[in-house]
């Protein structure tokens, strides 16, 4: 699933720019199809401007390829909604328009298959949330008058894919996802055919640190596989990956280590780094080895003894985690204002928008957290997880973390050539706080048995560019050019 996430520091291999505006969104969607190989599209209404008409553009555009590969049985768009919770509901509304006015058309030119019929619906943590959206689209696909009749039409009933986004959510999704299944029979009068539960990767990550994240996921993969076993009832689970390790570690190199990583997932979220940041050949040959590798991949099970130590464990990791970015949020948020913009997004905060947190304090969105933090030569990976896996040391646990996240090693590797020391001590001097992620390195220097920092002419030049950022941080003048540049050299902007 190609998604519009702007972590891309490249121009796209299609375009002159950077900036991929609303207008430019449309062809992007179409050379995802066509020339990437990917199945399918998220089309994200969630703190995003959004072009409502992509399906009549579309058709109107490339008529004949639609015959081909119909949206909605070949090719597949899916509205990620604004949650009514956090988003004003007007944006929830037009969405479901735009669903309903894209089936009357496809009817309408010939075309058999309704082309939107799934939504995601992101921050999901109820089942009742879920109902909620399907039984509003309901209400609006009843409208009757003589100047419009949805009645008519095929689509009745709208998908739910719930996104769940913390680490405590995940963790207890499935139980979100059976009470669904049972109130969706009550409500409805019939079970649903199948469900495609998604689970977070960045903001989990942003909001707990990179363990806890990994392992949340393991123990909701192994749930999901345990219910649907149970329940005889059919679970795909997606996952919101990106480039990064932190935000998921999935490249076009890296796409082999990801499929075993992340096993039982059908889905995997195909960002803009991915596809732009990256020659174009290596870009296509990756996404073709994940539509082979997905669908035969094998949940690892975690046992309930062992969820439990897990669970029991996660505190030592998130709260280092959550007091060392406590303390680093205003330096982070003074370099992710001046992060390069490469989509039209809704302001986080303010008229329309929202912001994410870390206990008191408020962030960027996770590709700016990220960006940030790269940006000044700690890699989020490292914060708080040499603290945990000290303490899990102690109460030999490692083995265990070792077992269910099993690139743990290789990750913290990736992302340590991207720790960048000098500037990390010079920091220090500004933030003695920072003394708490020195031994955070120390600690996974030790379990790595290797010294962690750049190893190859791309990640010393990034190290120096990292020096000047941090160095003109301190004194107020960092520029959005040197931003650009290191996030090039990491083929991320975060």
């Amino acid at each position: 699933m190609a998604s519009q996430h702007p972590d891309h520091a490249a121009k796209p291999y299609w375009y002159t720019k950077e900036f991929i505006s609303t207008r430019q969104e449309v062809k992007e969607c179409f050379l995802t199809f066509s020339d990437l190989g990917i199945s399918e599209y998220k089309w994200d209404w969630e703190g995003k401007f959004v072009d409502e008409s992509v399906v009549e553009k579309l058709l109107g555009e490339h008529y004949e390829y639609f015959l081909q590969h119909p949206i909605g049985k070949d090719k597949f768009i899916t509205f990620r909604l604004p949650n009514p919770k956090v988003e004003t509901e007007f944006r929830l509304g037009r969405a479901f328009m735009g669903i309903l006015a894209a089936a009357g058309l496809a009817k309408h030119v010939g075309l058999h298959s309704i082309p939107l019929f799934e939504v995601i619906l992101p921050m999901t943590e109820s089942a009742g949330e879920m109902i909620a959206i399907q039984e509003a689209f309901a209400e609006i696909a009843s409208l009757k008058h003589q100047l419009y009749n949805f009645t008519d039409e095929t689509i009745k009933h709208i998908e739910v894919i719930p996104l769940f986004e913390s680490v405590s959510t995940i963790m207890r999704s499935d139980k979100i996802v059976l009470e669904y299944i049972k109130k969706h029979e009550d409500i409805f009068g019939f079970r649903p055919k199948y469900l495609r539960p998604y689970v977070a990767r960045s903001d989990p990550a942003l909001n707990s640190g990179i363990i806890p994240t990994v392992l949340a996921i393991k123990i909701a993969l192994s749930q999901f596989d345990e219910l649907a076993n149970r329940q005889k009832f059919p679970l795909s689970p997606i996952i919101g990956s990106a480039s990064l390790p932190f935000r998921g570690g999935l490249t076009p190199y890296t796409v082999k280590h990801f499929a075993e990583e992340y096993a039982g997932v059908r889905t995997a979220l195909i960002q803009s780094a991915f596809r732009y940041d990256y020659p174009f050949g290596d870009v296509v040959k990756g996404i073709a080895t994940l539509e082979e590798l997905l669908p035969k991949s094998k949940v690892i099970p975690v046992s309930i003894s062992e969820k439990r130590e897990i669970i029991g464990l996660l505190p030592s990791f998130e709260k280092p985690y959550q007091s060392s970015i406590e303390i680093l949020a205003p330096l982070i948020n003074d370099i992710a204002s001046l992060l390069p913009r490469r989509r039209e997004r809704v302001q986080h905060t303010g008229l329309f928008g929202y912001s994410r947190g870390v206990g008191n304090v408020h962030l960027p969105r996770a590709i700016g957290f990220t960006a940030a933090m790269y940006s000044m030569g700690i890699p989020p990976e490292l914060v708080g997880t040499g603290r945990g896996l000290h303490n899990a040391l102690g109460k030999k646990l490692l083995p265990l973390i070792e077992k269910h996240y099993i690139g743990l090693r290789r990750e913290l590797k990736e992302a340590g050539k991207f720790l960048n020391k000098r500037a990390l001590a010079k920091l220090s001097k500004t933030v003695p706080a920072l003394a708490d992620v020195v031994i955070d390195i120390k600690y996974i220097e030790d379990y790595l048995h290797e010294s962690l920092g750049p190893t190859t002419s791309e990640e010393r030049e990034h190290a120096e560019v990292v020096d000047e950022i941090v160095t003109r941080l301190l004194r107020g003048n960092v520029t959005s050019e040197l931003l650009t540049q290191a996030a090039l050299l990491r083929k991320s902007l975060g």
